[in-house]
């Protein structure tokens, strides 16, 4: 299957401001693919196909008067199921918003529409966004598109599947314990969770905590810096938004590999990980560690981040639904019951400990940035698993105190305020995607980019490192 879908979103826009490809040739082919392949992955959960249409005369009314082309001009975009969009069902995930349709959208959904993009679909999502499998009661579950039967990863996973089988050519993510970087990871996708600030998030329930980002997905880095430069803003309403903080390169240039020291690590030193998942880390790393000025095996110190992660998540979980989960229990998940009743029963000094903790461990991640310019990991622990499973309850044979220990293989960079790309990087020993994630300190976004769009390079030339492309004829029948 090659169409106009499965162009890059930056090819696309490039036919469509060169006039060689009209954004509704390019809406139709998304439509197709959506109708081909949405039944099989159900990543694609609520749309207006006659409104996106009305936009994309519209794009291709703009392109032939010569009028002047917003960054996204004419691409159609997917929407993770947490942010408003007018006139289009936004649920969250829950069945305590199953029907709501916003008047408006929110406000960095109404800047993509002001670039040009055409708001076509919301993909699916965990309860508000609670939870590493794209699972919910008001739409099912999203399939892997490499195995349907198997999870895509959460909770951005419906943007992952929808970019995976070119139902779009971008989409949104959001990501606080991995939620942008693993879907990406399992579904041979690339994401960017960006540094606090770099796009703006004045709705988040405690704007003083920092760890819940929104940023961008596509299938290449080329691709997701793209939208990237549609999504930063300033947002005096976010504390961690300012003109300083927007260091996102205009174009991506690829950097000099052979300049860069980095560290490898297959386990962050504090992350379970699936012993067959280490062994492909470890091989594809020795296929490419020859780029590199010079390599080492050395992770941060992320002592008692697990603590630190589960409390802090708790406070945030409780100020977002401790309301809502003594007036609806009967209506929320379990993930969103057990994260809001952790974090009732911490106490203040806890609470204060997992703070002081966290600001050392910030402090002690920019110190191992003194000796290395970046840091390489897998980009999740183990291979997608059963969508029936809800989360991983072992890992070599040790029980995951939580639900969400398998995920600290991103949520220990999270708590760090790390900025992180995931880049895939072949199929695992199970025939599955398998990522890297290319990590820097708060603010080395420009750094991260540039060595993640230079690294994809190297990966694509390699057979066995390339971007995984899943059976779209076999998903269709």
């Amino acid at each position: 299957m090659s169409e106009p879908c499965d162009l890059s979103a930056v090819e696309a826009r490039r036919l469509i401001g060169n006039k060689q490809m009209s954004p509704v040739e390019l809406l139709d082919s998304c439509l197709k693919r959506i109708e081909a392949t949405n039944a099989a992955v159900n990543s694609v959960v609520a749309m207006d196909a006659d409104a996106a249409k009305d936009a994309a005369k519209l794009a291709e009314q703009t392109v032939m008067h010569g009028e002047p082309l917003g960054t996204l001009h004419g691409l159609p975009l997917g929407v993770k199921d947490l942010q408003a969009t007018a006139g289009l069902t936004t649920t969250w995930g829950s069945l305590l918003h199953k029907d709501y349709v916003p008047e408006k959208d929110e406000d960095g959904i109404a800047n993509l529409r002001d670039e040009g993009a055409i708001v076509l679909c919301k993909t699916n999502t965990p309860e508000f966004g609670a939870g590493g499998n794209t699972k919910n009661r008001v739409y099912g579950a999203t399939g892997n598109p490499f195995d349907p039967v198997k999870t895509c990863a959460g909770s951005s996973g419906g943007s992952a599947v929808a970019l995976a089988t070119g139902q779009v050519p971008i989409a949104t993510g959001s990501d606080y314990g991995g939620s942008l970087r693993t879907p990406a990871s399992f579904c041979g996708v690339a994401g960017f969770r960006p540094s606090p600030g770099v796009v703006p998030a004045p709705d988040r329930s405690s704007l003083i905590t920092p760890f819940s980002v929104n940023g961008p997905m596509g299938r290449s880095i080329e691709d997701l810096h793209l939208l990237l430069k549609a999504q930063i803003d300033t947002d005096k309403r976010d504390p961690y938004s300012s003109d300083d903080v927007m260091r996102i390169p205009e174009q991506l240039t690829r950097i000099d590999l052979g300049s860069l020291s980095v560290a490898f690590s297959a386990d962050l030193g504090c992350a379970p990980v699936d012993n067959g998942i280490k062994k492909t880390f470890e091989q594809r790393t020795q296929s490419f560690a020859h780029c590199f000025a010079d390599t080492a095996q050395a992770a941060p110190d992320f002592s008692n981040v697990h603590e630190v992660f589960e409390t802090i998540r708790g406070i945030f979980f409780v100020g977002a639904h401790e309301q809502r989960l003594a007036n609806h229990r009967d209506q929320l998940g379990p993930n969103v019951i057990d994260n809001t009743e952790r974090g009732l029963q911490f106490t203040a000094s806890e609470v204060a400990k997992a703070n002081v903790e966290q600001a050392a461990l910030v402090r002690r991640f920019a110190e191992f940035f003194t000796d290395f310019d970046i840091l390489i990991c897998p980009g999740a622990a183990v291979s997608p698993f059963p969508h029936d499973q809800l989360t991983i309850t072992e890992i070599n044979g040790e029980t995951m105190p939580t639900y969400m220990r398998w995920l600290a293989m991103t949520y220990a960079p999270t708590m760090a305020l790390a900025c992180a790309a995931v880049v895939p990087c072949g199929l695992d020993e199970h025939g599955m995607p398998f990522g890297i994630q290319v990590i820097g300190p708060n603010g080395a976004d420009a750094l991260v980019l540039e060595t993640a769009y230079a690294l994809e390079q190297v990966l694509a030339a390699n057979k066995e490192t390339a971007r995984p492309v899943p059976d779209l004829l076999k998903l269709a029948s």
